[in-house]
């Protein structure tokens, strides 16, 4: 088995078991876990020291696999999303189907469908959605490195993902656009 695959699973195993991870990213290094996981989820609002829902967002694998935790996607998303050519968070509106402490009380959820292989394969191999949030505590830069994160968040986290998986990220996190369920759109973070 080849190591990336090795390391995919073990990270799959760390989340099924309830876990968390930390793990690179097409942005910068995350804190993950199952994001139907209720404790799970609040063991990295309790990493983090806030419990800012915002903050939060979910990594899927495809299309089909965010329009079943968010499901009243305007289609002009999926358009918007196809065009990036940076990674891109969508804040998309009939959040369902995941941990409550996740969604925030306007009910959207924040979604991104990375291009990066070490999360393509784990989202693929996982299934369902996975917590993505910045690997600081709150306030603080995020980590655009494994060895720019804070010793606590390491010691935090059930299995880091060795590092010569990180491919090429762009060291900085995600722009992010709000949808309305009709299709209107606000920039939040360019």
């Amino acid at each position: 088995m080849e190591p990336i695959q090795q390391e995919v699973e073990e990270a799959v195993r760390t989340l099924r078991a309830g876990g968390l991870i930390l793990y690179p990213t097409d942005t910068v290094w995350g804190i993950g876990c199952d994001a139907a996981n209720a404790e799970a989820v609040a063991r990295i609002y309790a990493l983090k020291g806030s419990e800012n829902k915002k903050a939060m967002l979910v990594l899927c694998a495809s299309a089909d696999m965010v329009v079943r935790y968010a499901n009243r996607v305007p289609g002009i998303a999926f358009e918007v999303m196809e065009l990036a050519d940076k990674p891109l968070t969508l804040i998309l509106p009939g959040a369902s189907g995941l941990a409550e402490n996740l969604i925030p009380e306007e009910g959207t959820l924040g979604v991104r469908i990375p291009d990066h292989e070490f999360c393509r394969r784990l989202l693929r191999a996982f299934g369902r959605p996975v917590v993505s949030t910045s690997a600081n505590r709150s306030g603080e830069p995020a980590a655009a490195t494994l060895a720019d994160t804070a010793r606590g968040i390491v010691e935090g986290v059930d299995f880091v993902v060795d590092p010569r998986f990180e491919g090429h990220p762009t060291r900085k996190p995600s722009s992010i656009v709000a949808f309305t369920e009709d299709g209107a759109v606000r920039i939040i973070r360019e």
